[in-house]
């Protein structure tokens, strides 16, 4: 039997960059508690390789490009 599941949409501010958001959070690489938005949970772990800012501005903008396909 199909069962249907209610989901309640959330809104949060991200502590790093002050945006409202409502997707899944990331967690902070840094205190592996603090919840950021999805965009500062990506920047974080590119960061974390070594990608400066101007390339991290490029994999979000294709990554949202390809979510509004």
């Amino acid at each position: 039997m199909f069962e249907m599941k209610e989901t309640i949409a959330r809104t949060a501010v991200c502590p790093r960059c002050g945006k409202v958001y409502t997707d899944r959070p990331a967690i902070s690489r840094a205190d592996n508690k603090t919840p950021l938005c999805p965009d500062c949970g990506t920047r974080e772990a590119l960061e974390s390789i070594g990608i400066d800012t101007a390339e991290q501005d490029k994999i979000l903008r294709a990554i949202h490009g390809n979510m509004s396909s």
